[in-house]
C-alpha cells in the first residue's frame, strides 16, 4: 500500500471517528435540551400544584430534571479525540457543511420559538378575556398546552448548542455577524409577535376569527424570514442555499398540507341539488309574532300542536361527508313528512366542522344547508346549540355562527325562530318560545338552553347550564307566572344532558319506585351510557322548586332515547339522526328516529317516539 492510499486510509479513519464524536455530542446535547425544555410543563405544573393544592410529584420531577441537568453540564465525552485535533486533519468541507447547518436551524429555532411563544400567550390570554371560567380552569388549560412551547424551547436549546459546538472546531464564515444575525432575528420576531399579541387582546375574539388572524401574522411572519434566508442570510454561511431532496418533499406535503386544510374549510354547498327539489311539507299556518326582548309568540290554533323534536343531525359540509350528508336530510324530511308538525326544535350538534373526521372546519355551510332545507320544508324551527356546532378549529366562532343565525332567522325566511336579542347570560343562544291559545292564554312555554360546550378542564369535560343561565330561567318563568296568575307550564330544551338523567337513570337500573319508565333505552357505550358533564347544574332543582316545567329534552348520547320521570319532571332522550360522527353509526338504525311532542290546550302533552324505520 503507497504513502497516499495509507495516508487516505487514516483521513477516512479520522473522519469516520470525527462524525461518530458529533453524533455522541449531539445525543448528549439533546438529552440535555430535552431535559431543559422538560422543565417548562413541569415547573408550570408545580406553580400549578402551588397554588392551587398542595405540591406532590411535580417537586420530586422538578429536583430529579435539575439534578439531570447538572449532571449533563460536565463534560461526558472524555476519551474522546478534541473536536480542534479532528477537525485539523479532515477535509474541511465536512466543517462547512455542518457549520452552515447549525447557523440555519439555530436561526430558525430562535423565530420559531418566540412565534410559538407569543402564539401561546395569546391563545391564553383571549381565552381568559371570553371565557366566563375562573382563573383556575383558564390556568389548567394554559398547563395542558404549555407542552406546545415546550417543543419549541427543546428545538431551540438543541440546536444552540450544536451551534456551540460547531463554531468551536468550525466556524462560520463570520462568527461576529453571525451573532449580530442572531440578535437581531430575535429581536425582529419578539416585537413582531409583541404587536400581534397587543392586537388580538385589542380585538377580542368576538370580533375577528382567532384562527383568522394567527393564520395572516404566521403567513407574514413565515414569508418575512423567508425572504431573509434568500437574502441576507449568506451573509453568515459558506454556502447559503443548497437542494435537499428530503427538505424539498417535506415543503411539498406541508404545502399539500396546508391546501387541503385551507380546502376543507371552504363553504361548499354540495347538497344544493337535492334541497332544490325538497318540496313544501303540507302543514297548518298560524300567526308568530317577535317581540324586542327575544320571545317569539305562536297562536296555536284549536286542537293539538305539535313539535318534531329532532337533535345531532351532524352535517359535514363536505365533500367527503357528501354521502352522509344527503341520507341525514332525507332521514329528517322523511320524519317531517310523516308527522306532519307545527314547530321542529333541533336541540344541538347540527354541524360537525371536526376535520379529520368530516373533512370539513367548516360548520356554516351545515348551517346554510339546514336552514335552505327547512326553508323549503316551510314549517318553522327552532334550534339550540351543541357542543361540537361551535368547535374551537371551526371556521366561525361562536359570534359569527350567530350572525350567520340571525341574518336566516325569521325576518328573512318567516320560519327560523332564532332571537335577534340574547339574555346576557352564559351561552350562545339561551330563548323563549310562548305557545298560546287563541283566547291569549299560554298552552306552552318552550326553553331553549344552551348547555354550553367544553369546560376546557380536561378531555371531553363537558359543559352544563350555567347559573345565571338558571336565574334567567327562574325570572321568566315568575314573569310568566305573574302575567298569567297561575302556573306557567313549561318544557325546557338543551343539548348535553343534566347530572339528573344519570341519577334517574341510575335509580331505573336499581328498580327504585322514585323513578318512572315511559319507553326507550341507553346503548350508548363510547365513553359511558351517559355523557353529562362533571359541574352539577341548578337547573333541575329550580324546575322541581318552581313547579313549572314538567318535561326536558335533550339529545348528545347519540344511541341513548330512553324517557323517565324523576321528581315529577319527565327526562327524555331524543332520537338521534347522525350517520357521520361516530365510527359504524350508519349500519345501525334502531337509535335513528324522532319524538312527536303533542301539546293539548289544556297544557297537558304527550310524547311518543317515532323511529326512522317506521316511517314510509
Amino acid at each position: 500500500m503507497g504513502l497516499c492510499d495509507r495516508e487516505s486510509v487514516v483521513c477516512r479513519r479520522l473522519l469516520a471517528c470525527a462524525r461518530t464524536h458529533k453524533l455522541f455530542e449531539r445525543a448528549v446535547i439533546c438529552f440535555r435540551a430535552a431535559c431543559t425544555a422538560v422543565l417548562f410543563p413541569v415547573f408550570f405544573l408545580f406553580l400549578f400544584d402551588l397554588y392551587f393544592s398542595a405540591p406532590s410529584s411535580s417537586v420530586f420531577l422538578l429536583f430529579l430534571l435539575l439534578l439531570a441537568n447538572a449532571m449533563l453540564f460536565t463534560k461526558v465525552s472524555e476519551g474522546f479525540l478534541s473536536p480542534d485535533e479532528l477537525f485539523r486533519v479532515v477535509d474541511c468541507a465536512f466543517g462547512r457543511e455542518k457549520t452552515d447547518r447549525a447557523v440555519k436551524r439555530y436561526l430558525h429555532s430562535i423565530a420559531l420559538f418566540i412565534a410559538v411563544l407569543w402564539l401561546y400567550a395569546a391563545g391564553n390570554t383571549l381565552v381568559f378575556l371570553s371565557s366566563s371560567s375562573g382563573i383556575k380552569a383558564v390556568f389548567y388549560r394554559a398547563a395542558l398546552s404549555c407542552f406546545i412551547p415546550s417543543f419549541a424551547l427543546f428545538l431551540l436549546l438543541k440546536n444552540a448548542l450544536i451551534f456551540r459546538l460547531f463554531s468551536q472546531s468550525a466556524p462560520p464564515a463570520s462568527l461576529k455577524k453571525t451573532r449580530r444575525h442572531l440578535t437581531a432575528l430575535g429581536a425582529f420576531s419578539a416585537v413582531y409577535w409583541a404587536l400581534f399579541y397587543l392586537l388580538c387582546v385589542n380585538l377580542g375574539s368576538g370580533r375577528v376569527s382567532l384562527f383568522v388572524l394567527c393564520s395572516s401574522a404566521l403567513a407574514l411572519f413565515a414569508l418575512t424570514v423567508l425572504l431573509y434566508d434568500l437574502t441576507f442570510r449568506r451573509q453568515v454561511t459558506y454556502q447559503n442555499l443548497s437542494f435537499n431532496r428530503r427538505r424539498v418533499a417535506a415543503v411539498l406535503l406541508l404545502c399539500f398540507v396546508g391546501c387541503g386544510f385551507l380546502a376543507i374549510r371552504r363553504d361548499r354547498f354540495y347538497v344544493r341539488p337535492f334541497i332544490d327539489t325538497v318540496p313544501v311539507v303540507p302543514h297548518r299556518t298560524f300567526p308568530i309574532s317577535y317581540e324586542e326582548s327575544g320571545v317569539y309568540t305562536i297562536v296555536a290554533p284549536e286542537g293539538d300542536f305539535r313539535i318534531l323534536h329532532l337533535t345531532d343531525i351532524h352535517l359535514g359540509g363536505s365533500l367527503f361527508s357528501y354521502r352522509k350528508d344527503l341520507l341525514a336530510l332525507k332521514a329528517c324530511f322523511r320524519l317531517i313528512n310523516a308527522t306532519r308538525p307545527d314547530l321542529v326544535i333541533v336541540t344541538g350538534d347540527l354541524c360537525f366542522p371536526l376535520g379529520i373526521f368530516s373533512m370539513s372546519f367548516n360548520n356554516s355551510a351545515p348551517v346554510y344547508a339546514f336552514a335552505s332545507f327547512m326553508r323549503n320544508v316551510g314549517i318553522p324551527w327552532a334550534f339550540a346549540y351543541g357542543n361540537h356546532d361551535t368547535e374551537s378549529i371551526a371556521s366561525m366562532g361562536k359570534a359569527e355562527l350567530d350572525a350567520l343565525f340571525r341574518s336566516l332567522s325569521f325576518r328573512t325566511s318567516a320560519n327560523l325562530l332564532y332571537p335577534y336579542a340574547q339574555p346576557a347570560v352564559t351561552g350562545r343562544n339561551n330563548q323563549l318560545i310562548c305557545v298560546r291559545n287563541e283566547d291569549g292564554t299560554l298552552r306552552q312555554a318552550l326553553f331553549l338552553l344552551d348547555s354550553n360546550a367544553y369546560t376546557g378542564e380536561g378531555f371531553q369535560s363537558y359543559d352544563y347550564i350555567r347559573d345565571d343561565q338558571v336565574a334567567w330561567y327562574r325570572e321568566e318563568v315568575l314573569r310568566l307566572q305573574k302575567q298569567e296568575g297561575t302556573r306557567a307550564p313549561s318544557l325546557v330544551f338543551f343539548h348535553i344532558p343534566l347530572r339528573e338523567y344519570k341519577e334517574a337513570y341510575s335509580l331505573y337500573l336499581q328498580g327504585s319506585s322514585e323513578v318512572i319508565y315511559y319507553f326507550g333505552t341507553n346503548e350508548e357505550n363510547k365513553t359511558g351510557k351517559i355523557c353529562c358533564s362533571d359541574h352539577p347544574s341548578k337547573l333541575f332543582d329550580e324546575m322541581v322548586l318552581l313547579g313549572s316545567t314538567t318535561g326536558a329534552f335533550c339529545g348528545h348520547d347519540h344511541y341513548n332515547n330512553i324517557s323517565l320521570s324523576y321528581k315529577g319532571i319527565r327526562l327524555t332522550y331524543g332520537m338521534s339522526i347522525d350517520y357521520l360522527a361516530m365510527p359504524g353509526i350508519e349500519q345501525d338504525v334502531r337509535q335513528r328516529g324522532g319524538e312527536v311532542i303533542t301539546l293539548c290546550q289544556d297544557s297537558t302533552w304527550t310524547v311518543e317516539q317515532v323511529p326512522l324505520w317506521s316511517v314510509p
